[in-house]
């Protein structure tokens, strides 16, 4: 009877909750045109009907709960109701998500999880380079934020310049800091001041460009550095990352696994997983410049950029660049750090075989394949439904074939008809 009670409560409570929640996502209209510049505003464009707008509905109270008490306004458009907006912020798909502050505006194309669009909703709220006057909020900024960048000196020079101008251009994808080395003290390690450090699995990494002389040269290498240096050394990737990570134009290292519905994953794959992120840990210096290692649960992604059923777990390295990929030799069941090293080698001095790449054979190649692993998909979760959406089409198209080449086959028979009977009466 307790048990019952205990769980009647603890059912009330989420209730409550996720309507309090959902309390905090406003309702817009067509009037949000004349306000949209008033703030800041984290908007979701969406359809009743969107399958994907429904999954997000919960994230996106969340999303606004964990918002509220800031200066951020989370709210949300029906642009099935209110089309001048979705015309005005020319919207193409649902959901969009858009972070809106005076005349900027900027769309979220990342994971759509609450943490991942709360941290986006972050960075643009504030200014590009944040500055850091207490020593004491590093371990808070330590704590929350996986990667971030930091300048350590005046605001002024050639590397300041630089730094901000890459703060502007990345700002919705990491955060970017400023301070002086009597505040930083010992939570990085400033020898010299101007230095610039990306922190990441709690080390400090410094940028070694600053020699440069050419400032459009130190432009252009300090561009490339927080480009490359923005992700996590070993991070998962996904669809909604997956794109800014080939713009490192570097070789990506998966290692393919699989979840469950939990997002667990099983003892031997765990234990692949964590020997390919053992080879990029211990030599870090060795490959990093080369290659973005990471790992992924998404197995339908990488056969379809793979253009096959890859075993789990199992290792691809694919060219961002070029879309080529790479598969060992070995088994997976085989492979040791050792023999992926001298894969990462064969890689290196382009000697390694490669497949796929952006040839318009490949291209065909890989929509044929793609088709046909979403009629299987869909034959193997429901053989009925699927007989019936591409069956029905078929058939109209059979009818209307029919309809077409029928009258052709009747006139030529009449005319035959025709013929014969003029025969016979000039033979009588």
């Amino acid at each position: 009877m307790v048990s019952l009670v205990k769980i009647t409560f603890f059912t009330a409570f989420c209730a409550i909750f996720a309507n309090t929640a959902a309390s905090r996502v406003l309702e817009l209209s067509d009037r949000f045109l004349d306000i949209h510049k008033e703030g800041q505003w984290l908007v979701m464009m969406y359809a009743p009907w969107c399958a994907h707008c429904k999954r997000l509905e919960p994230v996106w109270a969340h999303v606004a709960q964990h918002l509220h008490e800031t200066s951020i306004r989370v709210g949300r458009v029906d642009c099935t109701r209110f089309t001048n907006v979705a015309h005005s912020f020319k919207i193409r798909g649902f959901p969009t998500i858009l972070f809106l502050k005076g005349d900027n505006e900027f769309v979220y194309h990342g994971d759509r999880t609450r943490d991942e669009i709360v941290k986006f909703a972050q960075r643009l709220s504030g200014p590009p380079v944040q500055e850091i006057t207490k020593s004491q909020s590093f371990d808070t900024i330590k704590r929350d934020r996986d990667v971030y960048f930091l300048y350590v000196g005046e605001k002024s020079g050639s590397l300041w310049e630089v730094y901000r101008r890459a703060a502007d251009v990345f700002q919705p994808h990491a955060f970017f800091y400023q301070s002086h080395p009597h505040v930083v003290g010992e939570h990085a390690p400033v020898q010299k001041a101007p230095a610039l450090f990306v922190y990441k699995e709690n080390c400090h990494y410094n940028f070694t460009g600053h020699d440069e002389l050419d400032f459009e040269k130190l432009n252009s290498t300090l561009h490339e550095w927080v480009n490359a240096e923005r992700f996590p050394t070993f991070p998962k990737i996904t669809r909604g990352n997956i794109n800014q990570i080939f713009l490192t134009n570097k070789n990506l290292v998966l290692a393919v696994v699989e979840e469950n519905q939990l997002e667990e994953v099983s003892p031997d794959m765990l234990e692949f997983r964590d020997m390919v992120e053992e080879v990029i840990k211990k030599k870090r210096e060795k490959y990093h410049d080369d290659f973005q290692f990471g790992w992924i649960a998404n197995p339908e992604l990488v056969n379809s950029m793979a253009m096959m059923v890859v075993p789990l777990p199992s290792l691809i390295v694919i060219n961002t660049t070029t879309s080529h990929h790479h598969i060992p030799e070995d088994e997976p069941g085989k492979l040791t750090p050792h023999a992926i090293e001298m894969f990462l080698e064969q890689i290196r001095n382009e000697s390694a075989p490669k497949f796929g790449g952006n040839g318009w054979l490949v291209r065909i190649y890989r929509s044929w394949f793609e088709m046909r692993t979403t009629f299987s998909a869909m034959w193997k979760g429901n053989p009925i439904l699927t007989m019936v959406l591409f069956g029905l089409p078929a058939g109209f198209l059979s009818l209307i074939c029919y309809g077409i080449c029928c009258p052709d086959i009747l006139d030529a028979d009449e005319e035959e008809e025709e013929y014969s009977a003029g025969s016979h009466m000039k033979k009588d």
